[in-house]
């Protein structure tokens, strides 16, 4: 670097005028060169502090060669991402715009090319992104140019140089590259430690979410599978709900687990211990029902030869969970409502009035505000249970959840049977994540059985799935999502295989994939997949 340094500033030093310069006005364009690396050097050799050292030396760049701004960026090798690090003629807002991806606008293909870029004017340039919101003139209205330079150290770039001054017909391209790149080299060693200590952080940045994140697999009731954004959602509402006694309504489509739910917030909460009653209301018929919810006294009807306590006595000091409420018949109705006013009724045939301390949780499936226009369901009743609503999305707006399902059943059938299905293709996978799931788990749950008995070796092929699952018609996803959805969601979930492969490395994952980092990275980000929860 020292000899060529050398060679440069000789030959600069041999275009002294004794003339006005045209390049730089009365004072010599060499002689203001030399001068400004003589004092970055200086300010490098005394520097203690390396950030405003680098704020001084742009500075000094900007007014010794007349610019308008400058600034530097550094390149974080974690996120593939490129951050100004030091400037002068920029807001600290315009700073904090600052931020390009690999190969993205000039700045990010000066990184990812390991090659500077000269545009002579950028209000004529479609390469200048603008991300600062900058000046695209002076403000006589004269065009600017635009130099930047690699920053690189050991043959590897850490950042970027660049220079934005007025546009002169009169200094060469290759004089404004040959000053940035020596520049650049003169604090290459500055920049490296930047980019090191930026990377150390982002490096705390992961490891801290990876925390956040096991933190709150810690609040995951045991008894559930799945970690959506969705799914992350209502456990955090279950372990909030679950250490009062409020009532609780659990929402959503069939065969999504709220059974689950309920069995959830009951064993986390203070009755525990105590009895956890179920009922399926839309199984017992209405002339039973309040029989068994409430009990009947001996002779209260036909065939009632004894007195038996109703499921609302047998839960007394624990949880009574509501299955299909919106089926309950209006003449019941008026009964819960006053267990949930009073907490007290009487049993079939009888005049005793019976207290209890029951907790409510109820589900449905039914639009019970329709149920309410239709007079089916009671209003006030609705309001009494609407207390805590949950509701439980379904499976195709939870995809992630898929896979984790999947092994789940695939675990569940080997034990149950016996049997020893290690895996499940690609291919297979990636028909289970296109589909739309009307039954959602439980319909996953019947064909991952299904699969694992019709499978000859021992993994399931996307021909040991339901025809229903290989058609789109019969699916109804192609109307629904169409090719380009479909194809989103392959790539997806060929990503997601990629990265649970390489353990989050990106890097190998893209070579696996055979696709360039880059490319990867932008998809990654498109389809907001957090890398980092696949490293282990």
């Amino acid at each position: 670097m020292t000899n060529r340094l050398l060679v440069w500033l000789v030959a600069r030093g041999e275009e002294r005028m004794e003339f006005k310069c045209k390049k730089a006005g009365n004072e010599c364009y060499g002689l203001k060169e030399l001068m400004l690396l003589s004092e970055i050097s200086e300010r490098l050799i005394r520097s203690k502090e390396l950030k405003n050292d680098l704020s001084v030396i742009l500075e000094l760049l900007v007014k010794h060669l007349n610019a308008e701004r400058s600034f530097l960026t550094i390149f974080n090798r974690k996120n593939a991402t490129i951050y100004i690090e030091a400037a002068y003629g920029f807001s600290s807002a315009q700073q904090a715009r600052g931020k390009y991806e690999l190969g993205e606008g000039i700045i990010g293909r000066v990184v990812e090319l390991a090659r500077p870029i000269v545009i002579e004017k950028i209000s004529k340039s479609s390469l200048f992104l603008n991300r600062t919101q900058q000046e695209l003139t002076t403000k006589d209205g004269k065009e600017l140019s635009f130099i930047c330079v690699p920053v690189m150290e050991d043959g590897k770039v850490t950042g970027t140089l660049s220079l934005i001054r007025p546009f002169n017909p009169h200094i060469t391209n290759d004089e404004n590259l040959n000053l940035l790149s020596i520049i650049g080299g003169l604090i290459s060693r500055v920049v490296s430690s930047k980019q090191e200590r930026m990377e150390e952080l982002e490096l705390l940045r992961q490891k801290n979410q990876e925390l956040q994140s096991q933190l709150k697999d810690e609040h995951r009731p045991v008894n559930i599978i799945g970690n959506s954004g969705k799914m992350r959602d209502v456990y955090s509402l279950v372990n909030m709900v679950a250490e009062t006694n409020s009532t609780v309504l659990i929402r959503g489509e069939s065969g999504i687990g709220k059974e689950l739910i309920a069995d959830a917030i009951h064993f986390t909460s203070k009755r525990a211990k105590n009895n956890f009653v179920k009922v399926n209301c839309s199984a017992l018929p209405d002339s039973l029902i309040e029989s068994e919810l409430f009990g009947h006294e001996k002779g209260a009807f036909t065939g009632a030869e004894s007195r038996r306590k109703g499921r609302f006595e047998l839960a007394d000091g624990g949880t009574i969970f509501l299955d299909e409420i919106g089926d309950i018949p209006l003449s019941t109705q008026v009964k819960i409502l006053r267990i949930l006013q009073q907490r007290e009724f009487e049993r079939l045939g009888g005049t005793e009035t019976i207290r209890v301390d029951v907790r409510i949780v109820a589900a449905t499936n039914r639009n019970l505000e329709e149920l309410i226009d239709k007079g089916e369901f009671r209003e006030d009743l609705f309001y009494r249970i609407n207390v805590f609503p949950l509701y439980i999305p379904p499976l195709r707006e939870r995809r992630d959840d898929i896979p984790l399902l999947v092994d789940h059943f695939i675990e569940k059938f080997n034990k149950r049977n016996g049997a020893q299905v290690k895996r499940i293709t690609t291919s297979a996978l990636n028909m289970l994540m296109v589909y739309s799931w009307p039954g959602n788990i439980r319909e996953l749950e019947n064909c991952i059985e299904r699969a694992c008995i019709l499978t000859p070796d021992n993994v399931i092929h996307s021909y040991n799935l339901p025809p229903s699952l290989q058609t789109a018609d019969s699916s109804n996803t192609q109307a629904k999502g169409g090719l380009m959805y479909t194809v989103e969601q392959v790539e997806k979930q060929l990503i997601r295989e990629a990265l649970t492969t390489t353990k989050g490395n990106i890097a190998k994952a893209a070579d696996m994939l055979k696709v360039t980092e880059r490319m990867l990275g932008t998809r990654i980000k498109k389809y907001e997949i957090d890398a980092w929860r696949f490293k282990v």
